[in-house]
């Protein structure tokens, strides 16, 4: 489960660039709404996956709160679950 969460993380944070740097540009600047509308959507579901894995992950692997708060305020900042999916990468070496 935390290699599923860990290419989550990654692909959360790709869908955040795709929206801010691609879609958003295309709606504004070349009047493409649907841009927004289908990244926005994929990136909507992608944080819905994020925080119910984030929640499996700490009931499964016994994560302290404090990690899961973390994990949850920092998925909140754009760009920065590339810097979670890196952390669990990690955990997951570590767990070898």
């Amino acid at each position: 489960m935390l290699r599923i969460f860990q290419q989550v993380a990654l692909w959360e944070a790709i869908s955040t660039v795709i929206l801010f740097f691609v879609a958003m540009p295309l709606k504004y600047l070349a009047d493409i709404p649907e841009a927004v509308r289908i990244a926005g959507s994929i990136h909507g579901f992608l944080v819905v996956i994020f925080v119910i894995l984030l929640l499996m992950c700490w009931n499964t692997y016994g994560w302290k709160l404090s990690r899961v708060v973390k994990y949850f305020v920092l998925s909140l900042i754009p760009i920065v679950s590339f810097w979670i999916e890196r952390d669990v990468k990690k955990d997951i070496l570590a767990r070898r």
